[in-house]
């Protein structure tokens, strides 16, 4: 305990000195001092004349301080040399205030502009992670394959060059987008994102850094996603790779969808090659909107746990417009949920090798799993929704 005093004591002691040692502390003590002597002095010269109480000087120091004029007619020499002295300090010492306040505001406004502030009362909004040629092609993508997401909703984290931003953010489409400059794969740059309150996040393959390789590339893309689901592991991730021996890490890292670019890309070449026009045929089911090509719709509640002939049947007696039922789509959602829901369902049996069978079956649980065409018997589970084709509305 006496040594915690004595250090006390002598922190103290040396803050005591660095504070006296100051020039600032000295100026703080002298300034008062100085108007008080100019007060005094205007007075007594003043005593009088104009002024008829010692009030009436401080009175008069205040006004010409803070107001920039005189309240009272000063008319003696001295008295009229101490009021302008009054007057010229009171519009320094407030312009200097005046600046430093309106520096303050630049510097919060700059570093906003340039991402290095922190997004704020922002929730359930979109990650979008990493940068490369025809982003603005991939930002107009994701506004209209979700059209209840709106520009305010969506965070851009990258490390793309300033200009290239800005050039994003004065487009009216994108008016209102936030932004925040740095790498995707580091915590802090993602606190800053608020990354613990975003609902879903898609990690694109980041190209901003020029002489890159594409392993340099996919090894940040796994660093990001291990980052991202580390801080919130019920947000829904989506990422881009290049290389397809990197998808067993992100699936380790229990990435909800993974994109492989260059196998989608060669498959399309190939099938393009067989002069059948499946090539077309791709480009119309994926579509660029949310009312046509593939659409994910919710399986109503009573035909969980009923057989998918059961849903198909009522599906076609509701005569859906220019809509074909052509599966489901199992475990969807967040796969870190799905799969403490699966382990919590598989510990009810009482039975320890039915649990550990069925704890088994949790281990090969695949998210976002298609099942096309199944048989009519296919039992639907919880968290399976339906996969519909839908045609464009003809003009």
């Amino acid at each position: 305990m006496k040594k915690k005093k004595t250090s006390r004591r002598k922190y103290f002691k040396r803050h005591i000195l660095r504070v006296l040692r100051s020039p600032l502390t000295y100026c703080y003590i002298a300034l008062p001092l100085f108007f008080l002597a100019l007060i005094q002095i205007t007075y007594a010269a003043e005593r009088g004349k104009s002024m008829s109480s010692p009030i009436d000087g401080y009175w008069h120091f205040v006004v010409a301080f803070t107001a920039g004029y005189f309240d009272f007619v000063v008319k003696t020499g001295i008295g009229r040399l101490c009021s302008l002295i009054m007057l010229i300090s009171g519009i320094l010492l407030f312009s200097t205030f005046t600046a430093k306040i309106a520096s303050v505001f630049m510097d919060i406004q700059l570093k906003k502009d340039r991402g290095l502030g922190k997004v704020k009362n922002l929730s359930g909004h979109f990650l979008l992670c990493g940068w490369r040629n025809g982003f603005e092609g991939i930002l107009d993508a994701v506004l209209n394959s979700n059209p209840e997401i709106t520009p305010d909703q969506i965070v851009l984290v990258n490390e793309a060059p300033y200009e290239a931003i800005e050039h994003v953010r004065a487009q009216i489409r994108f008016n209102g987008i936030h932004y925040i400059s740095g790498d995707c794969s580091d915590a802090d740059v993602m606190r800053r994102a608020l990354v613990k309150s975003a609902e879903r996040a898609l990690v694109i393959a980041d190209r901003s850094r020029s002489g890159g390789s594409l392993v340099d590339v996919d090894s940040r893309t796994v660093l990001s996603v291990l980052t991202l689901k580390n801080m919130n592991p019920s947000l829904y991730v989506v990422a881009e790779l290049s290389d397809a021996k990197f998808e067993s890490h992100l699936q380790l890292a229990h990435c909800d969808e993974v994109i492989l670019t260059t196998d989608y890309e060669d498959a399309l070449l190939a099938t393009a090659s067989s002069g059948m026009g499946y090539s077309n045929v791709i480009r119309e089911l994926i579509g660029d909107d949310a009312d046509s090509g593939i659409l994910i719709e919710n399986i109503p509640a009573n035909f969980i746990g009923r057989t998918y002939g059961d849903f198909a049947r009522s599906v076609y007696a509701s005569g859906r417009d220019r809509s074909i039922l052509v599966g489901l789509l199992l475990n969807t959602g967040n796969f870190y949920q799905r799969r403490k829901e699966a382990v919590r369902e598989a510990q009810k049996n009482p039975d320890v090798k039915t649990v550990v069978g069925n704890l088994m079956k949790v281990k090969t649980l695949k998210s976002n799993e298609p099942v096309l065409a199944p048989d009519d018997s296919f039992v639907i589970q919880p968290n399976t929704k339906a996969i519909f084709v839908k045609g464009k509305e003809e003009l």
